[in-house]
Parts: C-alpha cells; structure tokens; sequence
C-alpha cells in the first residue's frame, strides 16, 4: 500500500488525551483518581504517549527467539541425574543447569551422550574447588558452558566465605587465568536472593550492578587477569540469576533495565557489554495453601522473562516449596514453557516489547533509579563495605517489611491464602520439604540476607489449626 492507513486520522497529544480524561472524571482529582505509586517510587500515569520522550527509545538487541528451555536437576548421583538429563532433553529441554553440591560428582558420567553442541549446561557448585572447576574446564571448547561462581553472592546469602576473603579471591584468580574459552562463563551474580528476601525491583537492579562491580574492579586492578579479558574477549563472561515476580510489565521492564545498565557499567572498564541472564519464577509469593494458583503466577512470571530478553528460563514447578523433585511437577513447568513457545509463539519476534511506551519509561525509570543508587553505593564504599556494615540488609529488610504488611492487609493479594482461602483445603500431610526459613544460629563474618515468602506466618497458623 502507497499510504498508511491512518494518515487520514489527526494525531492526539498527551495534553489532549489529559483534558479528555480529565472531563470524563467529571471533578474527581486526576493524580489522586488515576496515578498510581509502585514500592520503586514511580508514579503510574494511566496512558502513555510518544510525547513522554525526548527522543524516542532505540531498538534494542534482545534476541528473543533464541530463549533456551531449561531444566534443573539436582546431583546426588551422577549417573542417575545424566538419565535424567537425557529424558528431559528429548521431551523438550534444551539446557540444563545441574546443582551440585559435592567434590564427588563425575563430570564424564554427568555428561555422557549429551550433545554439548546444542545444549547449554549451566554448573551451580555448592562448594568453591579450583580442581573441580578446572575438571568442568575440559570439556570440548565448543560446548557451551557456564559456571556460576559467585563468591560475594555466598558471603551475602550465607554470612560467611568459602573459606576467607583472601582465599576465595586466589581460587576466582586461578579459575579465570585457567581458561582461554570464549564460549565459557566463569561468573555470575545472584540478583534472586534480592527479590526473594524482599528487595524492591530499583534495588534489584542497583545491587546488582554493585555486585558485578566488586567483579570487576577485582579483575580490572589485576594486571594478569586484565590480559586474560582483552586478548580472549571472553563471550558473556558474566550470567545474572534473576527472579521474576508477577508484577508484569514491571519485570519485563527489570530485565530490559539490567542489561542497559550492564551495558554502561561494562563499558566503563572496556569489558564485553554482553551478559547471559538466567531467570526462574520467584518463589517470594508462592504458596503451600491452592498450590495449583502456583502454576498461573509462574506462566505469566515466565511470559515476562521471555519478553523482557532473558536467555535462559528455568521455571518452578508448582509444588517446589513443599514436594522434593518429582516427575509430575518438573514435566508440568517444563510443559509450560514448550506450550509458550511453540503454541503461544513466544519465540517469533526478537524484541517484542520495543516501541511500547508504557513498558519503555517504566525500563528507563527503573535504570535511572538505580543507576542513582548505584552510584550512592560506589560512593559510600562500595557493595562489600556496604554488606559488612549491615546497610544492605537493613534496606532489604525495610522494604520486604512494607511488602509484608500490603500482604496482610490484603492490598498484596495471594488468591487462595490471604484472599478467598478454602476453609476444607489440609497441607499437613503433603509436606515433604519444610516450607519455611530455618532458624539455624551459626557464627557468621556478617549478617545473612535471608530470602523469605510473604504467606510463611499465614501458613503456619493455618497448619496449627489444621483438622485432619
């Protein structure tokens, strides 16, 4: 066609759209009626036009149709957790992370018959060995591997190193100067432990980049492993593991916002700007009580993953708080991401959310926020100084604190626990996991960051009263 089809309709300004809502509100205040204030501080207009914008935002380089379909197996055997690798594969996977958490893991029986071509393998270690990653380090240079060494996320998520500060840093040094791969991620930062302990999306996003910068400057101010970055220009040497929450074209709007920051910080220091972003449901709102509404939150969780450009989806199954790894709950989660992608057609445009102005200020608020906060961290001493003095905690403490009271006066609302709960529903009996943070007192160098859900003393009051 030689004309658009609505150059015959005159365009509509924002100023023009106000004074027309505001006529239909008929004298009700329009900021007090229609605006909306999120926990990151951002005021919710009810439309939003191209006159919003300076310039108008640039197409971005997601590559959505390349997301991978992963699956998480823990290793308590090695032979039996490849069987059970080769069995999700062929029934649709094509990444696999494995969770290990002993020295006496096979890496060649993990690996056997896997087509390391085609399929990602993702190692998280539960343990810091250099003999153990170096192990993982022969595997053929055209696999493609990431190992997800993160000291910094241990010592917040635990309170203590490995071993020590000086200790753990020599072991990163020796397994960085020990690959030459550039298909190999050696890195990665646990943003999930933010959100699922209560952190808002801002300090999400600025705690994030604080924490890859304690990376960097660690390898920037070694003249050795400077060398090792810049000759090999390793590929996406860093993974962030994220968590997505419900809030939906917030956290497509989270990740869209990580990687621009990235982007800014990684090229301060000269570094590769890309990154590798796996991403799993939270399991923050999640519920023992109408587990199967656990199901919908991780849909529209994994949809947001997908559309704000992660690389790697790991869902949660359904029951994942409660039941130990099971058949049913793994094909389900698994199930639906095959259903998103070759039914719902979640792999046919590579950035889809491009061009939309609501969900492009809400990406370039949240950057600024915590670019802000970033700064504010850097200029205060930086994410470590700031871990051991207690700050961080204490401000993921305060807004997991207004989360939780929203929770319980019911403006949060998690349908089948704190709204509309079913009287007849009884969980004593399936509980196969404790559910709930374990109180454990250890000696720690600071104090953990502690990942909590919102309905744990909903639940357990439930559970005392419970009548089998």
């Amino acid at each position: 066609m030689s004309k658009s089809l609505f150059n015959e309709f005159d365009g509509v300004s924002a100023k023009a759209w106000k004074q027309k809502i505001q006529l239909d509100l008929k004298g009700a205040d329009y900021n007090k009626t229609l605006i909306w204030n999120s926990p990151e501080g951002i005021d919710v207009k009810p439309f939003c036009h191209a006159d919003d914008f300076e310039n108008l935002p640039e197409t971005s380089d997601t590559e959505v149709t390349s997301w991978k379909i992963c699956q998480t197996i823990f290793v308590s055997d090695s032979e039996s957790a490849n069987h059970k690798a080769l069995d999700v594969l062929n029934r649709g996977a094509n990444s696999i992370k494995f969770v290990i958490p002993s020295k006496d893991v096979s890496i060649e029986t993990l690996l056997k018959d896997i087509n390391l071509i085609s399929t990602s393998i993702h190692f998280e270690i539960l343990f810091l060995s250099e003999e153990f990653i170096e192990k993982i380090m022969t595997i053929s240079s055209k696999a493609r591997i990431y190992i997800h060494t993160d000291i910094i996320g241990n010592l917040a998520k635990t309170g203590n190193w490995y071993y020590n500060l000086n200790k753990d840093h020599e072991i990163l040094n020796s397994v960085i100067a020990s690959t030459t791969k550039q298909s190999t991620s050696l890195i990665s930062v646990d943003v999930s432990l933010y959100q699922n302990a209560g952190a808002n999306m801002v300090q999400q996003l600025a705690y994030a980049m604080a924490h890859a910068n304690e990376y960097l400057n660690h390898i920037n101010n070694n003249a050795s492993l400077r060398v090792i970055f810049e000759e090999n220009s390793i590929e996406k040497f860093l993974t962030f593991n994220v968590s997505i929450g419900t809030n939906y074209f917030f956290e497509i709007a989270k990740l869209r916002a990580l990687r621009i920051l990235w982007k800014t910080l990684a090229s301060e220091y000269n570094f590769n700007s890309e990154c590798h972003i796996i991403a799993t449901p939270t399991k923050r709102n999640k519920t023992i009580y109408d587990y199967n509404t656990n199901m919908l939150r991780t849909t529209t969780e994994c949809m947001s993953a997908i559309l704000g450009g992660a690389n790697t989806i790991c869902n949660l199954p359904y029951d994942a708080i409660y039941h130990k790894d099971n058949e049913f709950g793994e094909r389900i989660s698994r199930n639906q991401l095959l259903v998103l992608k070759h039914e719902s057609y979640f792999d046919k445009v590579n950035n889809p959310a491009d061009g939309t102005y609501y969900v492009e200020n809400l990406t370039d608020q949240l950057a600024e926020k915590a670019l802000v906060l970033f700064k504010d961290i850097e200029a205060n001493g930086g994410f470590l100084k700031q871990l051991k003095e207690g700050i961080i905690q204490r401000k993921i403490k305060e807004s997991a604190a207004k989360e939780q009271e929203l929770f319980n006066n019911c403006d949060d609302i998690l349908l089948g626990t704190n709204k509309h709960p079913n009287p007849n529903d009884i969980m004593k009996h399936e509980l196969e996991l404790y559910p709930f943070v374990k109180q454990k007192k250890r000696k720690t160098l600071i104090e953990p960051i502690i990942a909590k859900r919102l309905a744990e003393t909903l639940e357990q009051n439930r559970l005392k009263t419970e009548k089998i």
